[in-house]
């Protein structure tokens, strides 16, 4: 595949790249310098937001069984540090 650059320094991605990467509008692409004068490496930079959910719930796994939930006790903890100072003054 070849491409030519604009006026701009533009260039097209070929549809068959775009699809087969799944490139969206919006996409962050990283350009290299490459090992010989003449190329350059390119990869795509990944979405936070991709990422995020990938990695959702990815902690469960270290739950043990009826074990409370950690933002259930983070809560509870915070809820009883708020009565304590209450209670204080």
């Amino acid at each position: 595949m070849t491409t030519t650059i604009t006026g701009r320094n533009q260039i097209t991605i070929p549809a068959a790249l775009v699809e087969w990467m799944e490139l969206k509008p919006g996409t962050r692409i990283e350009w290299l310098p490459g090992e010989e004068a003449d190329e350059f490496v390119c990869r795509v930079v990944p979405d936070p937001a991709r990422l995020a959910a990938k990695l959702r719930g990815a902690g469960r796994v270290y739950l043990k069984a009826g074990a409370r939930h950690p933002i259930d006790a983070l809560g509870a903890e915070r809820g009883e540090d708020e009565l304590r100072r209450e209670e204080s003054l």
